[in-house]
């Protein structure tokens, strides 16, 4: 019964790791992709921000930034 919200976390940490790689290499297309307007937590999102920052690139800026916030 809770095989399914382990997979979810896992699928999620994958993700997480992903986004991280994508956006440290500027690859706006796979941020888009691997966002997927999916919420995340705001702790994730203002991380994954700050990184993007560090890159400055706007338009992964703006992808950031645009995604919902898990309530």
């Amino acid at each position: 019964m809770g095989s399914n919200n382990t997979d979810q976390h896992k699928h999620s940490i994958a993700t997480f790791a992903a986004l991280k790689t994508a956006i440290a290499n500027d690859e706006e297309q796979l941020v888009k992709e691997l966002l997927a307007d999916q919420p995340m937590q705001d702790l994730e999102k203002s991380y994954l921000i700050d990184l993007a920052e560090v890159t400055n690139n706007r338009t992964i800026i703006k992808l950031l930034k645009d995604i919902p916030v898990k309530k």
